[in-house]
């Protein structure tokens, strides 16, 4: 099992959980969060004076997949999350050793179903 981790642009999440939800992939985590890459952050002008807003909003999204729906998984949040400008986002990619449905004890793959 693979654990996807995307940081993606807000206004980008209804295209993304629309398509993982189109490949059947059923259970996401979303968590609004701030930081920031290459970009440095941005700068905003406020009665005459420059100040710099370095932490930038973005959306983490979490997805425990099957090792066969990774590649795919990853190629749906990257074709719907890419606008080609900077701030895009980034996505890891991390093993998962287990996992438990707490209600039925089921673990492993029938814990994703």
């Amino acid at each position: 099992m693979k654990r996807v981790e995307a940081y993606i642009r807000i206004h980008k999440l209804e295209d993304v959980k629309l398509a993982l939800e189109d490949a059947g992939i059923r259970g996401m985590t979303v968590e609004q969060v701030k930081g920031y890459g290459r970009q440095q952050g941005q700068t905003d002008k406020y009665r005459g004076s420059t100040y710099a807003l370095n932490l930038i909003p973005k959306l983490r999204v979490d997805v425990v997949v099957e090792d066969e729906e990774l590649e795919r998984v990853l190629e749906i949040i990257l074709e719907t999350s890419h606008t080609g400008e900077i701030g895009d986002g980034k996505i890891f990619v991390s093993d998962v050793i287990d996992a438990i449905r707490i209600r039925t004890k089921e673990r492993g793959s029938a814990a994703l179903r």
